[in-house]
């Protein structure tokens, strides 16, 4: 991708796949999920991980899975309000830079 993903585009891809299981998921395949919409690295989204989860948005757990503890990661009511409001944010943001690629005039 030719465009640079900051912090708050991340965490709010990462709240977004998070999201979609009301159980929680666990690290790897947040990695997975992520990297079908942006290419990003493991080691780029466990500090993530790490940073949501000290600022309330996520919970995390261990499950036993094949004899090991898997990390897992569940959405706070807090990372919910995050991700409302990067949602919000996005559609903004998304709506007014499709409009000058398009060369809409802005209101």
């Amino acid at each position: 991708m030719v465009f640079n993903t900051g912090a708050a585009l991340l965490d709010a891809i990462v709240l977004a796949v998070v999201s979609k299981d009301e159980e929680g998921t666990y690290g790897y395949k947040i990695t997975q999920d992520v990297r079908r919409t942006i290419d990003v690295s493991e080691s780029t989204l466990y500090p993530v991980l790490r940073r949501l989860q000290k600022d309330d948005c996520l919970q995390v757990y261990d499950r036993e899975c094949g004899g090991r503890n898997r990390r897992y990661y569940k959405l706070t009511p807090a990372g919910a309000a995050q991700l409302r409001l990067y949602s919000d944010e996005w559609i903004s943001y998304s709506r007014k830079i499709s409009a000058l690629f398009s060369g809409e005039e802005l209101a």
